[in-house]
């Protein structure tokens, strides 16, 4: 019976823990909010949780620097909208070197072939 009960005790502890947190906010959030972060830590594991936050603080720092480019077409314009049709062929060219430069700043592959489909365009129009 002992052990019985100390197995129901470990069981639940496993499955939920009460924790008690207060937080300093600039601004005091509505009911609605505070429910929404309750669901969310009722829902997910705190790593998640913490995970989400080093990610929503990163983003904020960088929009409130001004420094924020959202989504792959800033991304692409970023690199080919300045580019000579000169640039653009060489680019072509070296496209392997090209490649491990944008994985180097961390664009994932189907960016750099919409860059790279883009450079074509421009090498192109020079040759029509």
């Amino acid at each position: 019976m002992i052990q019985q009960d100390f197995l129901k005790v470990l069981f639940l502890m496993n499955v939920m823990v009460k924790s008690r947190i207060e937080l300093s906010v600039p601004k005091k959030p509505t009911a609605d909010e505070l429910l929404q972060i309750q669901k969310y830590f009722d829902e997910m594991p705190v790593s998640e949780i913490l995970t989400g936050l080093k990610f929503a603080k990163s983003r904020w720092i960088a929009k409130d620097a001004g420094t924020l480019k959202v989504g792959r077409k800033s991304i692409i314009q970023k690199e080919v909208h300045s580019v000579t049709v000169e640039q653009a062929q060489w680019r072509l060219k070296n496209w392997k070197m090209m490649i491990a430069n944008y994985r180097r700043r961390g664009y994932s592959y189907p960016t750099i072939s919409r860059i790279k489909k883009i450079l074509a365009e421009k090498s192109e129009a020079q040759q029509a």
